[in-house]
C-alpha cells in the first residue's frame, strides 16, 4: 500500500484567549493522495481554514498549541524549523487565499508579486522571473499578459485578481495546493471559470489539492474525496459520490437538505439546520452535533450527550455517529425521498 502524499493524524489546534482555550481543531485525521482533490466542507467556524494554516505552518506557535502529526511525503511539518517551512511554502506547497484583494499587496505590480515568489525559491534572474510571470498570467487566462504584468491589483477585476493569486501559488509548480474558498466573492460565471482552471491545471501538473468551501455544489464539481467538518472534528469521510448520494451523518443530511436544487418547486421552503454552531470555547460533551440533531432519541442509552462517537473508517469511508448502520441507511433513504426535486 502506497504512502499518502499528505497525512494528518490526530491534529489539535488550540488557541489561548482571555476567555479561555478555543479548541479550533480537536482530533482531526485525514489523508490526501497524489493528484487527487480533497474537499473539506462545513459551516464557518468548523475548523477548515485553521487546519490548513497548520499544514502550512502559518500559526503563531507562541500563542497556539498544536499537537498531532502532519506528514508531507514522510516529513513531519510540526517538528520542522521555520527555515525548513519557508523552503517548502511556495515551492512544495502553496495556498490560494479567500480574499485576493486583501492578500495581494496594493503597492507592487502583479508581475512583481509573481516574480518575487519565483526568485525566492529558484534564484532566477529578474528577466527570467519576469518572463515566468508573463507565462503564468497567460497560463491562468489573463488576456494580454505581457501588458497586464505591470498592472496593480486595483486594476484587475475580482476574477482576474483570483487568477493572479492562482498564478502566484502555482509559479513554482507546488505538489500540494490549498484553495481556501477561492470562489466565495465571485459571480457564478467567474466561479465556474476558476474551478475549470484549477481542474485543468491539476490535470497538467498532477498537483494534489485541498479545496475548502461551505458550498456543496462546488464540492460536487471539483472534489474526488470529501471530509465533512463540524465543531473542529471530522464527522463524515468518503468519496464524493458516497458522501453526496449516500450520506451517513445527520449533519451532512442537514447540509444537503438546506441546499436549493435545480428544478425544485419554488414554493417549497428549504430546511435549514436548527440552532447555531457550537462555541469552541466550551464545546458540547459527547457528540458535538447532538444539541442540533433530530435523531438523538433514536440512540439507546443517552450516549449522544455523554460519549464522543469514533470515526471508524473502512476503505476511507465512515461517519462519527452513534446511530447504527441500519438506522443511518433507513433515515438517509427517508430524507432523500423527502428532498424537493
Amino acid at each position: 500500500m502506497s504512502t499518502p502524499f499528505l497525512s494528518v493524524r490526530d491534529l489539535r489546534v488550540h488557541f489561548s484567549t482571555e476567555d479561555g482555550t478555543v479548541k479550533a481543531v480537536d482530533g482531526l485525521s485525514f489523508e490526501v493522495e497524489k493528484g487527487r482533490t480533497l474537499g473539506i466542507v462545513g459551516e464557518s467556524g468548523s475548523g477548515k481554514s485553521v487546519t490548513n494554516l497548520a499544514v502550512l505552518g502559518l500559526h503563531d506557535r507562541e500563542h497556539t498549541a498544536i499537537d498531532g502529526e502532519i506528514l508531507l511525503e514522510g516529513q513531519d511539518l510540526l517538528t520542522a524549523t521555520e527555515r525548513q517551512l519557508e523552503r517548502l511554502r511556495g515551492n512544495k506547497m502553496a495556498m490560494i487565499f479567500q480574499d485576493a484583494l486583501a492578500s495581494l499587496s496594493p503597492y507592487h505590480t502583479i508581475g512583481r508579486q509573481i516574480s518575487e515568489t519565483y526568485r525566492k525559491h529558484t534564484g532566477a534572474s529578474r528577466k527570467e522571473a519576469r518572463d515566468r510571470a508573463v507565462e503564468m498570467l497567460k497560463r491562468v487566462g489573463i488576456p494580454q499578459p505581457d501588458l497586464r504584468v505591470d498592472d496593480y491589483p486595483h486594476q484587475f477585476s475580482g476574477g482576474m485578481r483570483q487568477r493572479a493569486m492562482i498564478a502566484i501559488a502555482l509559479v513554482c509548480d507546488p505538489e500540494l495546493l490549498i484553495a481556501d474558498e477561492p470562489t466565495t466573492a465571485l459571480d457564478v460565471t467567474v466561479q465556474a471559470q476558476i474551478l475549470d482552471l484549477l481542474k485543468d491545471l491539476q490535470q497538467e501538473t498532477g498537483t494534489s489539492i485541498i479545496f475548502i468551501t461551505h458550498d456543496l455544489g462546488v464540492i460536487a464539481d471539483v472534489a474526488d474525496d470529501v471530509l465533512v467538518m463540524y465543531g473542529g472534528r471530522c464527522v463524515e469521510r468518503g468519496t464524493k459520490a458516497e458522501v453526496l448520494t449516500e450520506p451517513q451523518h445527520p449533519y451532512t443530511w442537514g447540509l444537503l437538505r438546506s441546499m436549493p436544487r435545480l428544478g425544485s418547486r419554488v414554493d417549497i421552503p428549504l430546511s435549514p439546520i436548527p440552532g447555531t454552531p457550537p462555541s469552541l470555547l466550551n464545546p458540547p460533551t459527547g457528540c458535538c452535533f447532538h444539541p442540533r440533531c433530530a435523531f438523538t432519541d433514536q440512540v439507546s442509552g443517552a450516549r449522544c450527550p455523554t460519549e464522543r462517537p469514533a470515526l471508524e473508517l473502512a476503505d476511507g469511508r465512515g461517519a462519527a455517529c452513534h446511530l447504527t448502520d441500519g438506522q443511518r441507511t433507513e433515515f438517509a433513504a427517508d430524507l432523500a425521498g423527502s428532498r424537493p426535486h
